[in-house]
């Protein structure tokens, strides 16, 4: 999930930047700690009498071991099914009779939950959440069957899929220790293997106040909604902080390579390259790097390999800096049929290192800079898009003092930047590639 798509015509309204880069500061934002260490930001936005309130815990993929992968996917199931105060299905129950929306979703680095809610509603978010931050039940029977369902969601998407086991494949390849070498979903042999008694242990160890953080966003006065907050969830208390220190991936040493043979009607190819995150400025130019060679139609990448040279149905990639650990850039293509995929990979590669040879022309770079700013601030226009960026940032440990600071920082990029990462970073002795191969499908045996 992308907070930086581009959004090209706004290079050509270049004066409405002016009056729109000052969009992300401009409602009232309250931010607190409370005494059980539970991290607290209201963003007051009174545009419309809607309010978004999300929860975010400091836990996902990255925090699991292998023999135990998919606990915090399988845990977010869980959370649905039932507290000491409210049954099960009593939550979506409650939601959807007062007119809102609720879900959830898991990452590498964080578990988020969230509600949408009309304003005058914020109430229910508030003692749905703070109750099963602390009382949630997990019965051995409901673990049971969700477990299944997760199964079952493995196969569908992954198993199923070639595309997707390719790219489970590829961060399995690019990663050897880190634990971005684990899908979120989790490994199948662990997923039949996971106990209730996992689960629990995992919901008490991360699901604490002080490994949290409450981000409500929408039509509301923080003199009325913080006391609130207080007084149901500052009374859960302070847990023993979680262990957060991550195994560091050893450098790389050379190119790595992974073939994938799965039924498919087409080939591909993904090719990543270790590069750091927010925690280093390089992040800036490699995150305006991202746009310039394989962002939508108008990137580079897309133009070259599918209009021009008409190799490949798609081009792509992307590039990621608000992880809590470095992670990958990564490109892609697939093959036009009858055009052989080797013929692809070398083309990937041509527009990478035509950028590290080739300074970036001015204008160009000017225009991929609007976009990115124009994505950033549009994505911050609805209450949920920005509670989003605001709970992820604050959660992989970026803070919102990142996003306040973040466009003065890509306005900051020059030619030079690009044409030193792209040297830096995107390197053969960093990079994985990933090649998926098609088999013929098997004939079904007559019985």
């Amino acid at each position: 999930m992308s907070n930086f798509r581009a959004i090209s015509l706004l290079s050509i309204f270049c004066p409405l930047l002016l009056f729109v880069t000052s969009a992300f500061s401009t409602p009232k934002v309250t931010r607190t700690v409370l005494k059980n260490g539970l991290s607290v930001v209201l963003v007051e936005e009174p545009k419309a009498p809607v309010v978004t309130f999300q929860v975010w815990y400091k836990v996902g993929s990255r925090h699991e071991r292998i023999g135990k992968t998919g606990l915090s996917h399988l845990l977010e199931h869980m959370m649905f099914k039932g507290t000491s105060r409210h049954g099960k299905g009593e939550f979506s129950r409650i939601v959807a009779k007062n007119g809102g929306t609720e879900n959830a979703f898991t990452g590498n680095d964080y578990t988020a939950y969230f509600e949408n809610f009309a304003a005058d509603r914020i109430d229910l978010s508030l003692e749905l959440e703070s109750d099963r931050m602390q009382n949630l039940l997990i019965d051995p029977n409901e673990f049971k069957l969700e477990s299944e369902v997760v199964k079952e969601e493995r196969r569908s998407r992954t198993d199923d899929d070639p595309y997707s086991a390719l790219v489970e494949t590829f961060y399995a390849t690019a990663f050897l220790v880190h634990p971005y070498h684990n899908p979120v979903i989790g490994w199948m042999d662990d997923l039949n293997n996971l106990s209730r008694e996992d689960a629990f242990l995992h919901y008490k160890q991360y699901y604490q106040a002080n490994n949290a953080t409450v981000v409500i966003v929408g039509d509301f006065q923080s003199e009325t909604l913080l006391p609130k907050v207080t007084a149901l969830f500052e009374i859960i208390p302070k847990g023993q902080a979680p262990q957060t220190r991550m195994p560091i991936e050893p450098p790389q040493l050379g190119e790595r390579r992974v073939v994938v043979k799965r039924e498919a009607q087409l080939p591909a190819v993904f090719m990543g390259f270790h590069t750091p995150n927010y925690k280093s400025p390089d992040a800036y130019p490699l995150s305006v790097l991202a746009e310039i060679l394989s962002s939508g139609k108008s990137s580079r990448l897309y133009k070259t390999l599918v209009y021009q040279q008409q190799l490949a149905l798609d081009a792509g990639g992307h590039y990621e800096d608000l992880t809590a650990d470095p992670n990958l850039f990564y490109f892609y293509g697939t093959p036009r049929p009858g055009i052989a995929l080797e013929s692809v990979e070398a083309a990937l590669n041509t527009e990478i290192k035509r950028l590290q040879s080739e300074p970036v022309p001015e204008a160009e770079l000017t225009k991929i800079k609007n976009q990115v700013e124009a994505s950033f601030i549009f994505g911050s226009d609805s209450n949920f898009a920005r509670a989003m960026q605001i709970g992820r940032a604050e959660t992989v440990g970026a803070g919102y003092d990142y996003l306040t600071q973040y466009l003065a920082n890509i306005r900051k990029v020059t030619v030079n930047d690009i044409q030193r990462v792209a040297q830096k970073y995107l390197i053969e002795d960093q990079k994985t590639v990933g090649i998926l191969i098609p088999k013929p499908a098997q004939k079904e045996e007559k019985q």
